[in-house]
């Protein structure tokens, strides 16, 4: 055990909210050591970007972009920092954040809790060059417009982040999953881009896996309509499988982690099937391991993110998946990630 996973345990036996801060703190301050370069067979691209490694990490743990050096070195291809609402919020009342250990699992109802937008810029443009950067937009939870609150977000971190995501599938802002139905999706997709206008820098979407697969469908459909670069799939989930052990089992919230892990990969299958090759798509939920990481890029997934293993695995999971992927792809004669995931298709 690496001295980053022996902290990681001792910020377990703490309050889970005051561990993550103290995680964000440590990745700030931490002497840590640039990792070693990746197995080549790793390097692989999404929607333009070229990424050193497929394995990246989800938006939630660095809300404010605070710690994106830190970050950096723990080896993730890229990382995704947010959400971001253009004004500050302290989110939802505490104790918000709970650890389900026996599940492996994570219940949270922050209710994207952040600094604002301005200072969140304002950390991007001083952010290191070394790491591909993805900024998570949200909606302020008492805005009118919540498609607006998106807009000014792109159009503020324009030229900031190497991408934005466009999360609508946070289960912890009243109505924002309801921009997940088709016209309003329209709406929101439309007026995004012409938002863009000129500029290319990439725009994912993010889902909620609590979809049908035709409701996948209209989404994938949508998303193409409107020039999204590439989906991310899924978010955290409303359900709560009979399972689930731990005391916080009922608690309200999005639950993350294990048992995550069927909900989110049935997503992904209904979205390769819909998108045929046409849409990239990126895969988190439940991702734990390398092997899992490479059973969701053989199922047509360009991409990983993970979270909420982190927690319990520690940050030497990265390495650890990294390397069995590599492994994985080479026994099964794959030369990239990329020819892995299109087999699927």
């Amino acid at each position: 055990m690496g001295l980053s996973d022996l902290g990681a345990g001792l910020l377990r036996r703490l309050d889970a909210e005051t561990a993550h801060g103290l995680a964000i703190r440590a990745l700030q301050i931490a002497p840590l050591p640039t990792p070693a370069p990746d197995d080549p067979v790793l390097r692989t691209s999404v929607a333009g970007l070229s990424l050193p490694n497929p394995v990246g990490l989800a938006a939630g743990l660095d809300k404010n972009g605070e710690a994106l050096g830190g970050l950096g070195r723990l080896g993730f291809g890229f990382v995704e920092c947010g959400s971001v609402t253009p004004l500050a919020q302290p989110g939802n009342q505490k104790p918000r954040l709970f650890r389900l250990s026996e599940d492996r699992a994570v219940i949270n109802r922050m209710g994207f809790n952040n600094l604002g937008l301005e200072a969140f810029a304002a950390r991007l443009e001083r952010r290191p060059r070394s790491v591909v950067v993805g900024a998570n937009l949200g909606a302020n939870k008492d805005t009118e417009d919540k498609a607006a609150d998106y807009v000014s977000g792109l159009r503020r971190l324009r030229g900031l982040s190497d991408y934005v995501t466009v999360n609508v599938s946070s289960p912890n802002t009243p109505g924002l999953r309801a921009l997940q139905g088709r016209a309003a999706l329209d709406d929101l997709l439309g007026r995004l881009n012409e938002a863009r206008g000129g500029d290319r820098t990439p725009v994912f979407l993010k889902i909620a896996p609590d979809l049908s697969g035709d409701e996948v469908g209209l989404i994938v459909e949508a998303s193409l309509d409107h020039a999204i670069d590439a989906l991310i799939v899924s978010n955290t989930t409303l359900d709560r499988p009979g399972t689930l052990r731990s005391a916080h089992r009922a608690e309200a919230g999005g639950l993350s982690g294990a048992p995550l892990k069927a909900r989110a990969a049935a997503a992904l299958q209904a979205a390769a099937e819909a998108s045929s090759g046409r849409l990239p798509l990126i895969a988190v939920g439940g991702i734990d391991s390398g092997a899992e990481a490479y059973a969701r890029i053989r199922a047509g997934a360009c991409a990983v993110q993970l979270y909420s293993a982190l927690i319990y695995e520690g940050p030497g999971l990265v390495g650890r998946m990294k390397r069995e992927l590599a492994a994985r792809l080479r026994a099964d004669g794959f030369s990239s990630v990329a020819e892995a995931a299109s087999a699927a298709r």
